[in-house]
Order: C-alpha cells, then sequence, then structure tokens
C-alpha cells in the first residue's frame, strides 16, 4: 500500500469535511443521538472494516465516537483509509 503524499491528503479531506489531519492519522467525531445508536454504528463500521481489512481505532463515550484512521503497516495515510472514511461518513448520515 504507498503511502499518500501531503498534497494527496489533502485533496482528499476536501471531500471529507468531517475529518481532520492529525499526524499521520485522520480523526472524526460522530455524536450519536443515543447508546444503542453509537453502538449501532460502530457494528456497521465493523462489516465495513471486515470487508476492506482495514480497521479504525474507535473510542466510545457514551453517545459518542471517537475514530481514527491510519494505515498502520504502511507508517501513515494511504487511499485505503479514505476509502473507509467515506464509507464511515455514510454510516453516520444514515443513522442521523
Amino acid at each position: 500500500m504507498n503511502l499518500l503524499d501531503d498534497s494527496a491528503v489533502h485533496d482528499r479531506l476536501t471531500g471529507l469535511p468531517e475529518w481532520r489531519r492529525e499526524g499521520d492519522e485522520i480523526r472524526r467525531k460522530i455524536t450519536a443521538a443515543d447508546f444503542p445508536t453509537a453502538i449501532r454504528i460502530v457494528d456497521e463500521i465493523a462489516v465495513e472494516a471486515e470487508k476492506l481489512n482495514h480497521h479504525p481505532d474507535i473510542d466510545i463515550r457514551w453517545r459518542t465516537l471517537h475514530l481514527a484512521l491510519s494505515t498502520h503497516d504502511a507508517g501513515g495515510l494511504t487511499e485505503m483509509d479514505f476509502t473507509l472514511a467515506a464509507r464511515i461518513d455514510e454510516i453516520a448520515a444514515a443513522n442521523a
């Protein structure tokens, strides 16, 4: 998996306004309506992550999810991170 350069990361983030870069990761916070909805979102993300064989770091605090994506094997951000980020955005929107 090829690392994306800073310009490519910036370009991809313009299409994902909920995400921000922090070093070698992109991060997003999702606030669900309630705790069961937050867990449903995590369950749906888990299904997509398994399909892609690419797994986010997820921290659950009541109804707020903190997500971080990075391709650890590659040592930074790759196209896979942005593919999963876009899918996470779709899941969040469907559960809003």
